[in-house]
């Protein structure tokens, strides 16, 4: 009974949210065309949130890790290593979340701002979904439509990662056609992970 009255309360707070597409992570998608992409409106629920960006982090994932990838950030004017491991994409009605955790397995990872649309963007806002079959760009839910909307995902301000420190981060996108049933995910910093499967 709880979970029925949880599940009617946050399709509830769903229905009022929207998005800015023409926005870096706007949350909408994007049609890519031969060296051109038109943005498509597209209603995005997405829950809003009242915490700052900094303190908004995703809850730890259970389960196994569904791609990885290990990269080199910079920190500093250094090189840092880490993995970073897709633990969960999921399809929630007409959102999908992803979630992720980045350790640094080497040095300093600087995450601080190298995630976000802009040098004082300390999100995850420039994570972005695409749909190679429909050559379409999902972006990061937004929780208004008004140029004040904040990205529905973690922040990342402070955080810089020693070796073997790790944070789990993620973002709320506009769902792919149901059809869909792999994705690439592309990250600053990291590069893109291809063919993730869609649960």
């Amino acid at each position: 009974m709880r979970k029925t009255i949880a599940l009617a309360f946050m399709a509830a707070a769903l229905a009022g949210c929207g998005m800015v597409p023409s926005q870096q992570g706007g949350g909408g998608e994007e049609k890519q065309q031969a060296g051109e992409q038109t943005t498509v409106k597209q209603p995005v629920q997405a829950a809003e949130t009242n915490a700052p960006a900094e303190q908004r982090t995703a809850p730890p994932q259970q389960g196994t890790v569904i791609a990885s990838r290990e990269t080199k950030v910079a920190a500093g004017g250094q090189y840092g290593k880490a993995r970073v491991d897709i633990t969960a994409l999921k399809r929630q009605g007409k959102t999908i979340s992803l979630n992720w955790t980045v350790t640094a397995t080497e040095g300093s990872v600087n995450l601080h701002n190298g995630m976000g649309s802009s040098a004082l963007d300390y999100s995850v806002s420039a994570v972005s979904l695409i749909d190679p079959v429909n050559a379409k760009r999902y972006r990061v839910a937004r929780n208004g439509t008004d140029a004040n909307a904040e990205c529905v995902c973690s922040g990342t301000q402070g955080q810089f990662l020693k070796s073997s420190d790790a944070t789990t981060l993620y973002a709320v996108f506009a769902a792919p056609p149901a059809d869909v049933t792999k994705i690439n995910i592309e990250m600053p910093m990291v590069g893109v992970f291809t063919d993730v499967p869609i649960s």
